[in-house]
Order: structure tokens, then C-alpha cells, then sequence
């Protein structure tokens, strides 16, 4: 029957529920496969669900639905689902006939409130894990309840899925291998797959039929509607059919499923043999989706519902079949709290009744004696970057390790989370971000190259390779052993190729046996020599090689399918130290750490590594950096390392001793500054800088008082916070005192003044804190600002309001100071300085983050004339300020921004970013305003009406950090994100940033304001 000649209308959907429930109200249609659903709203605000039977629909099955919703009614306490209301006349099931003399069935359902599945952005993994607890909660009530038409035909039960078979023609190629590969998988699996446990169950748990709280933040699963699809089956097909929908749009299907299988579990315990057959049990109603999409295309091409899945099940269903099964077997284990792999205890109870020594291992060394080797993410011994990757550097090391400890064998790393996998072949995206392979899965020994290798067990060759291509092994071999009906393999990496591959595949070794001989760089994969032993309960359907590192999200299922080699050797050195919690550091901050010291995020990350652009927490996982402007030229730059390192080694002293390193820091410094900035004073931080200015002002205009911005900030020492608004202004402040003189901040998007004129408005702001002091019998000493003002959020000056303001400070004896502490050394981009950005010359410029690149290092550069009345008798003298070390770590970092031209980087990437932030903005209109120069930018967030949106902003911070992305928040209201990285950031970070940026604003919360 043509579906437009059965379809319902919505005014006849309106008169059919007035006639025959006395419902008045506007209906609007809802998605639907057989049914014609309606929901219908009345005047008073009530909604009813409005299902209209295809002529031919069995009344029998229609009596089965509302029977099963009335069971539900009645012992369904913990959970909401639809309720059953009657007709006029009582009935459960109304009908009436249509135009063309059919009967028609009707039901009228209460409207369950929320938010559909589909409609809900993000999908998170707690929003996953509580719809599984509603699946499992369903399944349970319905435990007790049958009905004949539970067990009837039907198509989408997945236990009835090999009709699918008869439909392959509709395939070809790609497609049509990945169905009948599933097919197969099923059919093989029958015998045990029939005798699992069966139950009425929901089987329909699709994007249209869950419904979601209006939470926006942590959103969870309310109720799950239309029961059209219920089915008795196999209670695993439920887990099944909500998982197949659930992964949908992720790029990693397997990670998305676990929450739901989780949250399944912990209401309705599933059995071990159950999850055997979840892979393929997922798989089959992909199948019939999109079998199905095929097979209507061609019969009901109008009818879009239809099809409105086929593109995103064919999206799953070729990432699902390109998953281990045995993997996604494992992953499901684990995530249930059973063993990963079933075999786990097994291979623990044999290994701890057997005695290897290292030495059969390695018969001709005759060491049995371990000395621990740390490549963690945070081990000191590895060095930096540039350093590891040095391979003769590395051996070198090696070496003298082997040197210092003759009888003992250097080793270790057991799941060990690792830096040293820097290639991109161990990097992957996510669901959430870039995640990088880091957890290294066997142990590696560090032997001289040649070294023979011998079997400690009987086994036969499954792999002897030499993949010149694999940079994990080199040359390889696997072993297969079978002791007392246990099967397990062990992996010997990086080998030379000739003896890899001497051995065949089906060979037995013999115990004992040499199998072959450590190679050295690059023929073994390019690591120095090395053997890398590893043990694995499941090949895992590798025929070639298997890996060798983990992503740390997986390292539950990975430590049970690949067990502690020391399980076999019982070495004292290669037992992992115990490591100190997050939870632990926490502890002890909370403890003995200053009250007023905050973390960032709500879940702190422990941060242990840098490089360039990014930071690295103790599992390795990186984090692009936006917001550490302190790292100027990149977390850990290799030239400022060497400079710091190669000084320290020498001497480090006071400046009183005589000392290239200041001139040439001086030197290198004076070249960037205009001719009239030409004396420099050396000292520790940015607020020692503000703050020797101000002895400056005070010892050169004999006066104390100070004009700055309202939110301005300069530094945490005493006089430091008595000129910034930021904290006296801010919680725990007192207000401004009597010497301090703030005017309101120059901010022409959201401040006092906004309009063309805004510059000279502002500037009698100041003028007006210039008359204030004269009233008071007393003359300025110092105007100071940022060139771009940061904690007030990352405020441009207007125009012309700097070079009027310093004219107006002068004219009243007054010194002007440009704090550079954040935005200078090339940071904006167009000027080497902020205040160039404006043409003005300040009397003083005070330095600080970025001159020591995270090195304790800052400056006041200042003309001669105030240099010379600040020498007034008393001496000045920083112990630590412009010693050898700092000033070695200072010039290499100047050096490095010019050699390197990142400000002319910083030019090119800044106004990239701003542009792309800028086409944001049209596109998201929360973003209110985008602003900076070069890496030194921020966009404010606000309402329509203008209003400050810093939850908005907070939400937005913490949300990319989940994706792998540093940010923070910043302004009055902390309504305005930040970005200040390093200068060494890229288009290509930018364009991520911009990506997931992106992503995050077309977030529910995010549009809700």
C-alpha cells in the first residue's frame, strides 16, 4: 500500500484524538516506522502521544504494547515511561475508520517531558552510562512479564537478523564484505548464542525514543518511550541495540559504548557469556539498518524516517568492523569488572609456581640482578627531548649506566607511560581530542647489541619479521607456548633483521634455544640496542606484529591481556616505585600549602613534562598550551635548556663580579628598546620590576602618588598591590589607598566610554585623577598601564589614549611606565614591545614573564635621566638579580625570538587566529567581542543585552580542556577567554583550537543564555 495514500495528516491526527478522547489541542507529527505519531498539545499545556495504526497492524500486538506499558505502570516505580490513557469509552486500543474505509487503530499515551537523544550536545560518557542504568532498569522490570506477541517474527530482533542474508545483493564491494563478514561471525556463534538468556526486553533504544533531562551541563537519561519494538530475546540484544545508536558520530565506537555497558551492568548484572557475543550482536543491528534503509529506498523512497539512520550506521558499522573482536570482547570484560582477558588469573596461578633467572634469558651476560631504569613521562634521566631522541647520546648513557652497575642489567617499564613515542604513527584522534600511545606494555633490557637472545620455554614461531616500516620492533619474533591447557605467547623486539627472520612461522624452539641477536640502531626499528620482552594471552588477530604501547584509556584491558613479565622473574629492580597520587598531592597542598593557593580546573591536572607548544601530564597525554605566556619561546626550548644547563655548571653568582653574560643579556635587550630606554636594571620577577620602578618614581619626583586602570595588575608584592586594582578591587581588597588613584578601564566594547571619541574620554578620566591629587596639595609620580591591559581581559588601549595620557602625566611631572611584563618580547606581533604598538616612549618598562622563558628573570629598562637621580647614594643590589645563569637564560631566549622570527610568527598566527575568532563571533553571536595583538588575544563573552556570560566562559575553559586544550578565563566579570601561548604556536594549532572551539560554543549551554 502507497505510503501518501495511508498517511495521517495533522488536522486529521487533531479530530481523531477530539473525537475519540476528547482531546482538544495542535498536533505536531513525530518520527515514526509504522505508527503515525503525534504528539498533541493542548491549550492548558498538556501533551499526549497520538499513535495512528496502519490499516493492516495486528490488534493482538497493539493490546501486547499497552499491556506491557500497563505492567511497567505497575512495577515500574524507579523509572518513567509512558502511561496508558483510555478512550471515551474506556478502551485501551480506540479506532476509527479513515477516507478509504480502512479501520485504524489508535492509542493515546502521556507525553514524557524532556529533551529527545538527538537533540542533547554533548553527548557525554555519564550521559551514555545513565542510559544503559535505564536500560538495565527496564529489563529488569520486565523480567516477569510475557505476552504471545513478544514472540512473534520480526525483523529488527537481532536474534532473527540472518534474514538479512537474503538481501547482500543489495551490496557491493566494501560494503557488501563488511555484511557478510558480520553474517558469518553470527552464524558461526549460533550454538552458544541460543542458549543465553532471554527476556522481554525494550529493543528500541534509538536516538528519537530517549528522552533527557534539561540539565545542561551533566544532562542524563529520564525515561525511554515507544515500546513498539519490544521483543522476547536475548537480554544482550537490548545492551546491543542501545549501544548501536549510542556510538554513533564517534570517532572511536568502542570507547563510546563502554559507559553505556557500564551503566547497563550496574542495574541489570550481566553475564560473562553474554558479553562474548555483544561485538557481533551490535554489529547485526547495524546490519539490519542499513539493510533495511536498502531494501525501503527502493519501496518507500518518500518516506525520509527511513532512511534518516543509513549514513551514520554505515559510518559505525565500517569503524566497528575495523575493531578487534577479541578487543572490544576484552574492553566489555573489563568494563563490567571481570577479568579483561579470562585467562588472566590462570597465566598469575602458573607463573607464580615457576622460577626463571634473567640468565636463561640471556645465558651468556649471567645477571639475574636488575638496575630499575626510569623513561617515565617524568624521569630526570632521560632529559629533554632533543636529548632522548639522540640516539648516540642515549647509548651513551646506556653505557655508563652499564659502567656504574656491572652486575646488574639496566630495565624496566612496565606500563610505564612514556615520551619517547614522538612519531605521529602513535597518535590518534579521539572522541574528545588527540590521543597519543604512551604506555609501554612489556620490558625493555638494555644490553649491548648482539647480545643473544634464548627461549626460556618451548614454543613455535607465529611471527618472524623484519618490518623496516615498524618503528616499534625492527626485527621480531613471537612465540607461542602452551603449559598445563594454557596458551600464551611471549614477543622478543628488536632483534637484527638476519636473525629475525631466520626463523620460520610454524618453527618450534626449543627451550633454550638462541632465537637471536640484539640489533643496534637504525636496522632495529631505530632505538638503541635494546631487547623488548612482552607477554600476551591473545595475538589479538595480528599475523605480523603486535603492539607494543597502549593509550593510557585502554590500559585496563591492556595490563590483563598483556600480564607483568616480571610475573616470571621475580626481579626485585623491575618492580614499578610506587608513584604518588593525584589525590595524594592534593592531600598535602591542602595541608601545608598556603589557603589562598588555588589549582586550576575543577579536576586538577598534574602537569610533568613540556615541549614547545604543549604540556604533558604524568601519563603522557598533551595538552595544547593557550594560555602560559611565561613559556615564551616554548615549554623546555632546547637553546634556553642548554644555556641554563652549561652556566649552571660553570658558576652562578652575584653581579658584583665582572661578567660577559650581563653585557651581552644587556646588549641583546638594548637592541630591541628605542635609543632614549638605555640604562638596565637586572631582577627576579615582574612584580620586583614594577616594584623597583616605583623607588624609581619616588626617588626621581620626590612623590607617591601612582594613577593606573581600574583592574590593572602588577605584581604580589606590597607596593605591587597597592597599584592594582585587580586585587584591591577584587575579593579579600580593601580598596584603593590614599596614594593609589585608579580611573575607570579603557575598554570601548563593555566599559564607560564606547564611542569614537572613546580615546579622549579616557583620557580626562586620567585627568581627572591628576587634578585630584593637585587638590590634595601633592603632584603625580607615575601613570602605569599595560599596553594591552591583561586581568581586566585583554583590553586594547583606544585610540590615542596612550600618547594623550603620557602628555597630560608628563605636563604634571610625572613618569610614565609601560608594564611589558606580559605582552612584550615580540609577543604582539607588529612591535617588539606593546607600548611601540601605540608610538609613545615610556620613562620606564618594566619586563618580566617571557625574558626567562619560565626561568625567574625580569628588567626595568629606563632613560638615562631617571637612572641617574635613582643613583642617589643608596645602592642598589639584587643577590639574585642579573646573575650568570639568568643572564645566560635571558639572551638565549632573545636570541632564540630573533633567530627563530617568532614575532614575525606571532604576527602571522595572531592575526589568523583573530580573524578565524572573528568568523566565529558572526557565527556564534555569544562571542561579543574579539581583541589583542599577535599571541596575545582574548574574546569576550556576553548576552544580548550585554550582560557578562562567565559561567558561559568557565563551561568553555573547562570543556576544552577535555579536548585536549589548555584555556583560561580572565576580566572583571571572567567572562573573557585568554590566549597568551607560547610563540612558537602554529596555524595548525590554531586551526584546531578553532575547530574545537567550535564544537564546544554550538554546545547546549552554551546557546543558553
Amino acid at each position: 500500500m502507497q505510503y501518501n495514500t495511508i498517511k495521517i495528516t495533522t488536522p486529521q491526527a487533531e479530530q481523531i484524538a477530539l473525537d475519540l478522547f476528547s482531546i482538544s489541542g495542535k498536533a505536531k507529527p513525530l518520527p515514526g516506522e509504522l505508527d503515525f505519531n503525534f504528539r498533541v498539545k493542548t491549550e492548558k499545556g498538556e501533551s499526549y502521544i497520538l499513535k495512528i495504526s496502519r490499516p493492516d497492524e495486528d490488534k493482538d500486538y497493539l493490546d501486547y504494547q499497552q499491556q506491557l506499558l500497563l505492567h511497567i505502570e505497575k512495577k515500574g516505580e524507579a523509572i518513567i515511561s509512558p502511561l496508558v490513557i483510555k478512550d471515551r469509552n474506556g478502551h485501551a486500543i480506540s479506532n476509527f475508520k479513515d477516507d478509504s474505509g480502512n479501520l485504524r487503530m489508535v492509542r493515546l499515551l502521556s507525553w514524557v517531558s524532556g529533551r529527545i537523544w538527538s537533540s542533547v550536545n554533548p553527548q557525554l560518557d555519564t550521559l551514555r552510562f545513565s542510559l544503559g542504568e535505564q536500560c538495565g532498569k527496564i529489563t529488569k522490570i520486565l523480567r516477569d512479564f510475557d505476552h504471545s506477541k513478544a514472540h512473534r517474527d520480526f525483523e529488527w530482533d537481532i536474534a532473527q537478523s540472518l534474514w538479512t542474508k537474503n538481501h547482500l545483493y543489495l551490496f557491493k564491494g566494501k560494503e557488501k564484505e563488511i555484511i557478510a563478514f558480520f553474517q558469518s561471525e553470527f552464524e558461526k556463534a549460533a550454538s552458544t548464542y541460543t542458549d543465553l538468556r532471554k527476556s522481554v526486553v525494550h529493543n528500541d533504544a534509538n536516538d528519537n525514543n530517549v528522552i533527557v533531562s534539561p540539565d545542561l551541563v551533566q544532562p542524563k537519561t529520564n525515561a525511554i518511550i515507544d515500546y513498539g519494538d519490544a521483543v522476547h530475546t536475548q537480554v544482550i540484544n537490548d545492551v546491543a541495540v542501545a549501544c548501536a545508536y549510542a556510538i554513533m558520530h564517534h570517532n572511536d565506537p568502542l570507547e563510546a559504548a563502554l559507559p553505556l555497558l557500564k551503566g547497563y551492568h550496574s542495574t541489570f548484572t550481566l553475564e560473562e557469556a553474554e558479553l562474548d557475543h555483544l561485538y557481533n550482536a551490535i554489529a547485526m543491528r547495524l546490519v539490519i539498518s542499513v539493510t533495511k534503509s536498502a531494501i525501503n529506498r527502493v519501496k518507500e523512497p518518500d518516506n525520509e524516517y527511513l532512511l534518516i539512520s543509513e549514513k551514520p550506521a554505515w559510518e559505525v558499522l565500517k569503524k566497528w568492523y575495523a575493531i578487534d573482536p577479541d578487543f572490544a570482547k576484552y574492553s566489555f570484560r573489563s568494563v563490567c569488572e571481570f577479568e579483561a582477558h579470562s585467562n588472566t588469573k590462570k597465566f598469575e596461578g602458573w607463573a607464580s609456581n615457576q622460577n626463571f633467572e634473567l640468565s636463561d634469558l640471556f645465558p651468556t651476560i649471567r645477571k639475574n640482578e636488575v638496575q630499575h631504569l626510569d623513561l617515565s613521562v617524568s624521569s630526570k634521566w632521560i632529559g629533554h627531548e632533543r636529548e632522548f631522541n639522540d640516539l648516540d647520546l642515549f647509548q651513551f648513557k646506556i653505557n655508563r649506566l652499564q659502567k656504574e652497575k656491572p652486575n646488574q642489567i639496566p630495565a624496566g617499564g612496565y606500563l610505564e607511560p612514556r615520551p619517547l613515542y614522538t612519531s605521529t604513527e602513535y597518535d590518534k584522534i579521539g572522541n574528545n581530542s588527540r590521543e597519543s600511545r604512551t604506555i609501554h606494555l612489556g620490558v625493555d633490557f638494555w644490553l649491548p647489541a648482539q647480545t643473544p637472545v634464548h627461549a626460556i620455554l618451548n614454543g613455535e614461531v607465529v611471527v618472524a619479521v623484519n618490518d623496516e616500516g615498524n618503528k616499534e620492533y625492527g626485527g621480531l619474533i613471537i612465540l607461542k607456548h602452551e603449559v598445563e591447557n594454557l596458551s600464551f605467547y611471549t614477543l622478543y623486539g628488536h632483534l637484527t633483521p638476519d636473525s629475525a627472520t631466520s626463523k620460520k612461522r610454524g618453527e618450534t624452539i626449543k627451550k633454550g634455544e638462541c632465537i637471536g641477536y640484539l640489533g643496534n640502531y637504525p636496522e632495529n626499528g631505530n632505538w638503541a640496542p635494546h631487547l623488548h620482552f612482552q607477554i600476551m594471552l591473545s595475538m589479538l588477530g595480528h599475523t605480523k606484529d603486535f603492539p607494543g604501547v597502549a593509550y593510557f584509556k585502554q590500559l585496563g584491558v591492556w595490563k590483563d591481556i598483556c600480564p607483568n613479565p616480571n610475573l616470571l622473574f621475580k626481579t626485585e629492580g623491575l618492580k614499578n616505585p610506587n608513584k604518588t597520587t593525584n589525590e595524594d598531592l592534593i592531600s598535602y597542598r591542602k595541608k601545608y600549602l598556603g589557603k589562598s593557593l588555588s589549582l586550576q580546573y575543577k579536576t586538577p591536572i598534574r602537569m610533568v613534562r613540556g615541549a614547545g607548544q604543549y604540556l604533558m601530564d604524568q601519563y603522557g597525554q598533551k595538552y595544547l598550551d593557550t594560555v602560559n605566556n611565561v613559556a615564551h619561546v616554548g615549554h623546555e626550548n632546547y637553546a634556553v635548556v642548554k644555556a641554563g644547563k652549561e652556566q649552571m655548571a660553570l658558576l652562578n653568582t652575584n653581579s658584583r663580579y665582572l661578567h660577559e653574560n650581563i653585557n651581552e643579556l644587556a646588549n641583546e635587550l638594548l637592541e630591541t628598546l628605542p635609543p632614549e630606554l638605555s640604562v638596565l636594571h637586572f631582577v627576579n620577577s615582574g612584580s620586583e620590576a614594577n616594584e623597583l620602578a616605583i623607588r624609581m618614581v619616588k626617588a626621581v619626583t620626590g612623590e607617591r602618588d601612582i594613577i593606573a586602570s581600574e583592574v590593572g595588575y602588577h605584581g604580589n608584592s606590597n607596593m605591587c598591590i597597592d597599584i592594582s586594582s585587580y586585587k584591591f578591587d577584587g575579593k579579600g581588597g580593601q580598596g584603593a589607598p590614599e596614594h593609589t588613584h585608579i580611573f575607570p578601564l579603557p575598554d570601548i566594547f563593555r566599559g564607560k566610554y564606547r564611542d569614537e571619541n572613546a580615546g579622549s574620554k579616557y583620557t580626562q578620566e586620567v585627568q581627572f585623577q591628576i587634578d585630584s591629587i593637585h587638590k590634595k596639595g601633592r603632584s603625580v609620580g607615575a601613570f602605569i598601564i599595560e599596553p594591552i591591559i591583561s586581568c581586566g581581559g585583554q583590553i586594547e588601549l583606544p585610540k590615542g589614549f596612550l600618547s594623550q595620557a603620557y602628555a597630560n602625566i608628563r605636563a604634571a611631572g610625572g613618569l610614565c611606565i609601560s608594564d611589558e611584563v606580559q605582552v612584550g618580547c615580540g609577543r604582539v606581533g607588529k612591535t617588539f614591545w606593546g607600548f611601540q604598538l601605540y608610538d609613545v616612549i615610556p620613562d620606564i618598562v618594566t619586563i618580566g614573564k617571557p625574558l626567562g622563558n619560565g626561568h625567574p628573570l625580569a628588567a626595568v629598562a629606563c632613560t638615562q635621566e631617571v637612572a641617574e637621580k635613582f643613583a642617589n647614594g643608596m645602592e642598589y643590589f639584587n643577590t639574585f638579580g642579573g646573575n650568570p645563569v639568568s643572564c645566560a637564560i635571558g639572551t638565549a631566549v632573545l636570541r632564540t625570538v630573533k633567530q627563530d622570527k617568532l614575532q614575525e610568527n606571532a604576527l602571522v598566527v595572531g592575526e589568523f587566529l583573530k580573524s578565524e575568532l572573528k568568523s566565529l563571533s558572526e557565527e556564534f553571536s555569544i562571542i561579543g567581542d574579539v581583541r589583542g595583538q599577535g599571541l596575545f588575544l582574548g574574546f569576550e563573552l556576553v548576552d544580548g543585552k550585554m550582560n557578562p556570560l562567565g559561567d558561559h566562559a568557565d563551561y568553555l575553559a573547562n570543556r576544552m580542556k577535555d579536548h585536549g586544550i589548555l584555556m583560561s578565563t580572565d576580566g572583571p566579570d571572567y567572562n573573557v577567554l585568554k590566549i597568551k601561548p607560547p610563540i612558537v604556536f602554529t596555524k595548525e594549532n590554531a586551526k584546531e583550537l578553532i575547530f574545537y572551539l567550535k564544537r564546544i560554543l554550538a554546545e547546549d549551554f552554551m546557546k543558553y543564555y
